[in-house]
């Protein structure tokens, strides 16, 4: 997937935890920022600026790419969820809802109030 340097914020932070005087006096750390979607990734996972600018990048890309194949399968999900919901009913499940029906009917029929003759 190609990303437009443009659409990239870039910047190197002071580096902190374990690592004593060389990781918190340089600026290894890499944040970089996609505009156009929002995602934000950092960086600090070698001792390398360049390094971490590189793994910064690769995952930036695994994250589009993930965002881009939720999308996909979201619209295959919901075209299947509609394929399922518009099929029509089996001849067996048919025959189950007129029983079901016609047991409903009955009990209700059994409910009425009775006449003032009785």
């Amino acid at each position: 997937m190609r990303i437009a340097e443009d659409d990239l914020v870039e910047k190197f932070i002071l580096g902190s935890g374990a690592g004593g005087q060389k990781i918190n006096k340089t600026s290894s750390c890499v944040y970089l920022k996609h505009i156009p979607s929002g995602i934000e990734v950092k960086c600090q996972s070698h001792r390398s600026r360049e390094m971490n600018r590189f793994q910064a990048r690769h995952e930036l890309c695994d994250r589009l790419e993930g965002n881009r194949r939720e999308k996909v399968q979201a619209a295959i999900d919901a075209a299947e969820k509609n394929r399922r919901q518009n099929r029509p009913l089996s001849r067996r499940s048919k025959q189950r809802s007129v029983e079901e029906k016609r047991r409903n009917s009955q009990k209700k029929s059994q409910r009425r109030h009775t006449g003032k003759d009785d």
